[in-house]
């Protein structure tokens, strides 16, 4: 498997291997994580997407291998090294976890006034700097209850992004929302990779959205790392498993002596 580039690695993982009883669910991955760079994890469901993801940030241990994140070793890291590491991390969740009980403002402010020492007025200004990025100004007030999907999924990336970390972590952008406003979702993470220069990591179902914001794609098929690479080399891809759950969203390049019985996914 070509390695996809040459740039330096903000995450590494290393042989990676995860089991919940008898049910293996990671088995010996090896992935990097271009600084800088947009990657996405994709495959069928319960292939280990989101588990992968919370070794990433520390919120499960390996049974084996390691995750280095800027150069620290997470699973042999201290508490301290792992708080350290965390602050650098950005998450848009699935469902945008915000709370209902606070404003937009009051939503986004909330890690600013958990770990930093701002006066009311510099936290307003930079919620309100962070809302504008993506495309909320002047909503600082906003009851969050009111605000339809497309807007929780803008205000919970205004949060993930208020401490300008060096990753930010998406799990399922798109999930619940109507074509055009996934549509905005993705326009919206190409722009603030392009703008912010951060190392953004997506995990989706939605094949169509992850292929436009992604510079690498990696696909997960039965714990394994099946194919990892540049998105258009990716998409020139031979192997067959790769090529067949592609091939439910996409019309890919066609390649001589294509493999006619390809795997299905339920």
């Amino acid at each position: 498997m070509s390695h996809p580039s040459t740039l330096p690695a903000a995450i590494e993982l290393r042989g990676l291997h995860k089991r919940f009883g008898e049910h293996v669910v990671l088995d010996g991955v090896d992935l990097s994580f271009p600084t800088g760079q947009t990657t996405a994890i994709i495959g069928p469901s319960g292939t280990g997407k989101s588990v992968l993801l919370k070794h990433i940030v520390g919120l499960l241990q390996p049974d084996a291998g390691q995750v280095v994140c800027f150069g620290t070793e997470m699973t042999t890291a201290s508490e301290r090294e792992l708080y350290a590491v965390r602050r650098r991390f950005g998450m848009l969740f699935q469902d945008g976890a915000l709370f209902d009980s606070m404003t937009v403002g009051e939503n986004v402010a909330f890690p600013l006034e958990r770990h930093r020492r701002l006066s009311p007025a510099q936290v307003r200004e930079v919620v309100e700097e962070k809302l504008s990025l993506v495309g909320l100004p002047g909503m600082q007030d906003r009851a969050t209850s009111q605000l339809s999907g497309g807007q929780r999924k803008r205000v919970g990336l205004a949060r993930a992004i208020v401490m300008e970390p060096e990753v930010v972590l998406f799990d399922e952008p798109n999930s619940g929302l109507d074509p055009m406003t996934s549509d905005q979702i993705d326009e919206l993470i190409i722009e603030m990779k392009e703008r912010l220069h951060i190392t953004f990591v997506v995990i989706s179902h939605d094949i169509v959205g992850t292929v436009r914001v992604s510079d690498h794609i990696a696909m997960l098929y039965g714990g394994r790392l099946v194919a990892w690479d540049e998105r258009a080399a990716f998409l020139h891809t031979e192997v067959p498993v790769v090529r067949a759950f592609l091939q439910r969203n996409l019309v890919l390049p066609s390649l001589p002596g294509q493999v006619a019985h390809l795997p299905s996914f339920g």
